[in-house]
């Protein structure tokens, strides 16, 4: 869709480029929500792609770049024993996109819009993901992709804040992963997202996510019986937190939530 309104396009080349916030000020790397309907409050775009991140970079763990895209993360191979690294596919199906979009869409946009089924969501918060923010007053900060998205359409950054990448630990992507998604029909959008991990230390780590407003993770010292697991979940996640909306009423994303929250344990067990 054409935005009618914006005047201005800005491109920087560094970070010094990077324009202060503002209300009619939005930025932009794949741009599939943003260009998909009206923006009318909008006046100017900043175009992050020219910045020139390297997609992916292997550390102590693994760096996405906000503006790699989800089709790059999603057939991205590593010489490293990384068994987790197959939710970075599964993540990418849930969603439910054409090759098209997986070519465009970026892992920092889908994260940044928060919306509740934002499968990079899933995956960041599944493996412990750190984001790393850029201030406009030239700081930087830290922040956990779990406290970053706050609600739909909802997030910590301030005006101006730019996430420059994702930080995934090593001893995420070492562990055994297992992953569920729940909708209403085939091709639907997610309504429930439960992933759960074995780290080799034993502890458990089990997100979810798209059946609530915000991502919740739970962590056990060892696998937890299916009892603790319900109560957990009970205690974790307020009532008021599950989603409705027309894909799914908040009693059944919480039914079909713990279902699979249980189906997650007995894999990993």
């Amino acid at each position: 869709m054409d935005l009618g309104t914006i005047e201005d396009v800005v491109i920087p080349s560094d970070r010094s480029g990077l324009p202060p916030g503002a209300p009619d000020t939005a930025v932009i790397a794949g741009g599939t929500w943003l260009l998909s309907e009206k923006q009318d409050h909008l006046t100017r775009l900043v175009d992050i792609t020219a910045l020139g991140w390297p997609a992916l970079v292997v550390d102590d763990g693994l760096d996405i770049a906000a503006t790699c895209t989800i089709g790059e993360l999603a057939e991205a191979r590593f010489d490293r024993d990384w068994p987790a690294t197959a939710l970075f596919s599964q993540c990418a199906t849930a969603l439910l996109a054409s090759f098209k979009i997986w070519r465009v869409a970026t892992v920092g946009g889908n994260i940044c819009m928060s919306l509740p089924a934002g499968a990079m969501i899933s995956m960041a918060v599944s493996l412990d993901g750190v984001a790393s923010v850029w201030s406009s007053d030239g700081s930087d900060y830290s922040i956990p992709v779990v406290d970053l998205v706050t609600g739909p359409h909802e997030n910590a950054l301030r005006a101006g804040d730019v996430v420059r990448s994702i930080h995934l630990p090593r001893r995420a992507l070492e562990a055994t992963t297992a992953f569920t998604k729940v909708a209403l029909s085939p091709l639907g959008r997610s309504a429930s997202v439960v992933i759960g991990r074995r780290d080799r230390d034993g502890q458990v780590v089990m997100s979810v996510s798209a059946s609530t407003v915000r991502p919740y993770v739970l962590r056990f010292p060892a696998i937890p019986t299916a009892s603790d697991l319900k109560s957990a979940l009970a205690d974790s996640i307020p009532s008021d937190a599950w989603y409705d909306d027309p894909h799914g009423a908040p009693d059944w994303r919480r039914h079909v939530s713990v279902r699979s929250a249980l189906r997650v344990l007995e894999e990993l067990s």
